[in-house]
């Protein structure tokens, strides 16, 4: 599975309406600066990201565009990202802009560190899906502008699959089983990295879970609900078969090359995580396939938007001051024509859907030919179709990114056999409660 590096979900609507007060304990007002004037000169705006790509959507814009210069530094990844930038805002030198994903604003609003720029962008809301937009929004107040969606759906070696009789499986079920048998062979049907617990969050989000949820004017936390406990025994039942690789993407190379060689025989992942694929491969181009996200037996198809497949977002930090211009290049980065395209292509970005209206136009640009050969055509469908069943009813909350660090050292004890993924779930419930507490944060649980 493995959903390492860019994650979240469409779920802010949920939010929406709700008093700030308890519910998110260090949220204040947009910071003015001179944001809300036009510079008399060009103004250079600081910009972190970690997408491939970017920086040749940086450079079309400063190209086009003589009152705002964008400043681009690449930062390693998605987990990287959210440390420099707790240094950055505590230290007064936050960026003006900051790639990041859906599961992380409410953290930051949390803590202060977001500009309220919904006067700057509503105006464009039509341009994009609806729940896109939602991504960037809490309480109805957008502080950044959606960059991408993330339809998921289950890659396979076509060849590995023939070669043993196997056909894609279409539910949890027949995973299991195929992997019973790639087993036999010495091949895993999924790579579990001991570092990346978002396999759990994302089935938990498909079997109905809700680890955060708004209760009155409180957080209610439940990691031990019935779609919880349901994702617990999938993954329990994988791991206690050893039908999993245990590779680290702290080694990307040797996780792609597993792929490539026939190690491991599924992924389930979204567009952009296709690139990697397209990029490192040498042996098994064309040998691959797109399916649908497995369901839960019995289930109608439910494609999670969790952790790496969540939205992505340009957000504008509140240390800004020129939050105004800051929305307008964000506006710009996700809805020129050129910039989308390059950010959809695995080959010149990170292979990222469009957070547009019309994101369906873009699955030739998103999709790679090379990787898929004669199975290119039939996945434009599998990917239209895994937009139209995304998970609407998730919500993260204000601890998250702490939440999630304390889940990464219990998965790798997962990982390792020693502890069972209920455990894990019962650690978190009482850290969790126990953490929004210790913030001052309303919480039942």
């Amino acid at each position: 599975m493995n959903f390492t590096s860019s994650r979240r979900s469409f779920a802010r609507a949920a939010v929406a309406g709700l008093a700030l007060t308890g519910l998110l304990s260090a949220c204040g007002g947009s910071g003015s600066g001179d944001s809300d004037s036009k510079s008399s000169g060009p103004v250079t705006l600081p910009f972190w990201g970690w997408a491939n790509g970017q920086d040749l959507v940086v450079k079309a814009f400063n190209a086009s565009h003589k009152d705002i210069k964008l400043k681009y530094t690449k930062v390693t990844d998605q987990l990287t990202m959210q440390k420099q930038l707790t240094n950055a805002v505590k230290a007064g030198n936050a960026p003006c802009l900051v790639q990041n994903t859906a599961e992380y604003v409410t953290t930051w609003v949390s803590q202060g560190a977001l500009a309220d720029i919904s006067q700057y962008v509503s105006a464009d809301k039509g341009k994009f899906n609806a729940g896109s937009w939602a991504s960037a929004q809490v309480q109805g107040k957008s502080y950044g502008v959606p960059t991408s969606s993330a339809p998921a759906f289950t890659i396979y070696r076509t060849d590995i699959f023939q070669k043993y009789g196997l056909k894609a499986p279409t539910t949890w079920d027949e995973f299991i089983a195929a992997g019973k048998v790639l087993k036999k062979h010495g091949i895993k049907i999924t790579n579990f990295a001991g570092e990346d617990p978002s396999t759990l969050e994302t089935l938990a989000m498909q079997a109905g879970a809700h680890w955060y949820a708004i209760d009155g004017n409180s957080w209610k936390v439940d990691f031990q609900d019935a779609g919880s406990l349901k994702a617990a025994g999938l993954i329990q039942d994988i791991i206690d078969n050893d039908l999993n690789s245990k590779l680290s993407f702290a080694d990307y190379a040797a996780v792609q090359r597993n792929y490539d060689n026939g190690g491991t025989a599924t992924r389930q992942i979204s567009t952009w995580q296709m690139a990697g694929m397209v990029q490192n491969f040498t042996k098994s181009d064309g040998k691959w396939a797109l399916a649908l996200w497995p369901t839960f037996a019995g289930e109608a198809a439910k494609t999670p938007a969790g952790t790496n497949q969540s939205g992505g977002v340009t957000l504008v930090t509140k240390q800004c001051t020129h939050q105004q211009q800051a929305a307008e290049a964000a506006l710009w980065m996700s809805t020129d024509t050129g910039a989308v395209k390059t950010m959809a292509s695995p080959t010149t970005g990170n292979g990222v859907m469009p957070a547009l209206a019309d994101s369906g136009a873009y699955v030739d640009e998103a999709i790679s030919d090379k990787l898929l050969g004669t199975n290119y055509e039939p996945a434009k469908k599998i990917v239209t179709d895994s937009l139209n069943t995304v998970t609407s009813d998730w919500v993260f909350g204000p601890d998250w990114t702490a939440m999630f660090t304390e889940m990464q050292t219990g998965w790798a004890k997962v990982m390792s056999k020693q502890e069972k993924v209920t455990d894990l779930l019962a650690h978190m419930q009482e850290w969790t409660v126990k953490d929004l507490k210790s913030r001052g944060i309303s919480v039942k649980g």
